[in-house]
């Protein structure tokens, strides 16, 4: 016990929400869901360069516009399908609290908020973003 709060009162991440501990359906680990996002972004990167644009040593634009590109594929994808192609690799998903699809709205929703960088890095302590609270969301091992 810390300054009369308990720790052991907190649960493990995703208690609250009523997912497993472990395995399939638990929440992801922040290491996890950052490897899903570089290898997001180094796709984003790789299909700018592809166009002959240089988004690492370019004008600004071109790295916005790998931004964009990142952006568009997570409203998508995970819109869509409920992952990206770097949750896909690592083994993640994102999944709406009510089970039910995440869709376009709220894939644009969480895709804009995770562009901005610090909305991701302020989590609640079931390790759901800001951008997952405000999409309904959260990120979970498959």
């Amino acid at each position: 016990m810390t300054g009369g709060v308990s720790t052991d009162d907190l649960g493990y991440p995703g208690d609250r929400l009523g997912l497993p501990a472990k395995g399939p359906g638990s929440v992801a680990r922040f290491g996890s869901r950052l490897l899903a996002l570089a290898l997001d972004w180094i796709a984003c990167v790789v299909l700018v360069l592809a166009f002959g644009l240089d988004p690492l040593y370019g004008p600004p634009t071109e790295s916005l516009l790998a931004l964009g590109v990142l952006v568009v594929e997570h409203t998508i994808l995970v819109g869509l399908l409920g992952n990206s192609l770097g949750h896909r690799l690592v083994g993640i998903r994102v999944a709406r609290l009510d089970g039910a699809p995440i869709g376009l709205p709220r894939g644009l929703a969480r895709a804009v908020l995770l562009a901005l960088v610090i909305p991701p890095l302020v989590m609640d302590r079931d390790a759901r973003g800001l951008h997952d609270f405000a999409a309904g969301t959260v990120v979970v091992r498959r």
